[in-house]
């Protein structure tokens, strides 16, 4: 297992649209599948309306929310690949033209309509990479 850099692991996390969101709900710890985007450094996630992430950008003038973000691309037969996890605080995108541009880059999943966006900024970026060891020599008799 390879540790990896912030850069590194920001740029793994651009490859792949599903990852997983980690939050509060009820004060107990909830996580949802969702997709995002990676713009720049932060982590682009589309709530839906009435949905559990939903009250992640409610009030909107609230501080942000601290949530975490994991995604990994792990082969389940070599159990080769990376994993990454995001900390960070969650705000809404409140910018009219980064909403719109965001809607256009995100299409939803499912069926009930979109309430809007989430930015995550990221303050701590973890991040790994399952590599195949390398052979031992052979030891003499």
């Amino acid at each position: 297992m390879r540790e990896l850099d912030r850069a590194e692991s920001l740029r793994l996390l651009a490859t792949v649209s599903l990852g997983r969101i980690v939050f509060t709900r009820h004060a107990l710890p909830a996580v949802r599948p969702v997709n995002h985007l990676v713009d720049g450094e932060d982590i682009i996630i589309r709530i839906h309306e009435g949905g559990a992430l939903a009250s992640l950008a409610e009030p909107a003038e609230a501080p942000g929310v601290v949530v975490a973000y994991e995604a990994d691309v792990i082969d389940p037969d070599t159990h080769l690949g990376w994993s990454v996890v995001v900390t960070g605080y969650a705000y809404p995108v409140a910018d009219a033209d980064d909403a719109d541009r965001y809607a256009g880059l995100l299409p939803p999943w499912v069926g009930p309509p979109t309430a809007g966006a989430l930015r995550i900024r990221p303050d701590l970026v973890t991040g790994f990479r399952l590599e195949a060891q390398a052979p031992r020599p052979a030891q003499s008799a």
